[in-house]
């Protein structure tokens, strides 16, 4: 493994933790946080493949922006979420990007079922979603819900992106 990817990598999962560190604490992920990474992965790209790898971060960036924004816009996210997410991308190849990206959501919905599960609460979860199929519409959770509150999404990205990254380090790919 090159000294430049180690480093990028080092960078990424410690600015994902204190993402976390901060989502956990304060519901909230800081703006300079993700202007930063999103410098750093920009750059460590143009560093190790030039103009190429300037592509590479932005084509990036906007996979994973362009994946997760649906989510955030029917109101299933936080914006700070596509915006960690967009980070994370920067820091990629574009194949990793788009990996990392899906990793991150189905361990979002790993989290979201566990935390459901947990609470109790499986089965009016399951009542609403069933629901909301016959309804053909969207039906907005109960203030008594879990699944109507918030959870700390950097998780899910974190756990997301160190998936991609060990099969982009360790495994030697996914088919890339």
């Amino acid at each position: 493994m090159s000294t430049e990817l180690m480093v990028s990598t080092v960078l990424l999962i410690g600015l994902l933790g204190v993402a976390v560190v901060s989502d956990l604490l304060r519901h909230r992920i800081s703006n300079m946080l993700v202007l930063l990474g999103l410098a750093l992965g920009m750059a460590g790209q143009v560093y190790s493949g030039g103009v190429s790898g300037l592509g590479d971060s932005l084509l990036g960036m906007l996979i994973c922006f362009g994946l997760f924004l649906p989510m955030y816009a029917v109101g299933g996210m936080a914006a700070g979420d596509v915006k960690l997410m967009a980070m994370v991308g920067s820091f990629l190849p574009v194949h990793y990007a788009l990996w990392a990206a899906m990793f991150s959501l189905i361990a979002g919905g790993v989290c979201g079922f566990l935390i459901v599960l947990f609470r109790g609460q499986l089965l009016q979860t399951l009542g609403r979603y069933w629901l909301i199929v016959r309804a053909q519409a969207y039906l907005a959770p109960n203030s008594d819900e879990v699944a109507g509150k918030p959870f700390p999404y950097s998780i899910a990205i974190l756990v997301g992106t160190l998936n991609s990254v060990y099969w982009q380090l360790v495994a030697g790919g996914l088919g890339a």
